[in-house]
């Protein structure tokens, strides 16, 4: 059974940072690119950021040089680092493990920036 388990979201001031985690099981991690996806309110769900099987990283413009992601293969998880954040960041964010063949997502973790 393939299981994505985010963590580390919550309520943070404007400046502030946080620090998601998201732990996979059921599936070989090393090979799936990862990805970081947030959904606000009314909005349709868009990709912040994304690390390959390689390490190489991509990233929303509007997160560029604010956010970090980061994967450890040894313990099948990945991270986003998310430094100044603003109140536009408020959003659920979701993981997600994507090859050809397969797409799985996580159930979300809530991240609020208070001006």
């Amino acid at each position: 059974q393939v299981q994505l388990v985010e963590s580390g979201g919550g309520l943070v001031q404007a400046g502030g940072s946080l620090r998601l985690s998201c732990a996979a099981s059921g599936i070989i991690f090393s090979i799936y690119t990862m990805g970081w996806y947030r959904q606000a309110p009314g909005k349709q769900r868009e990709l912040v950021a994304g690390i390959t099987r390689g390490s190489s990283t991509s990233y929303a413009d509007s997160v560029k040089g604010r956010f970090a992601i980061s994967r450890d293969n040894a313990k099948n998880t990945v991270y986003l680092q998310m430094n100044s954040l603003k109140p536009d960041d408020t959003a659920v964010y979701y993981c997600n493990a994507f090859t050809r063949e397969y797409n799985y997502w996580g159930q979300g973790t809530q991240v609020t920036v208070s001006s």
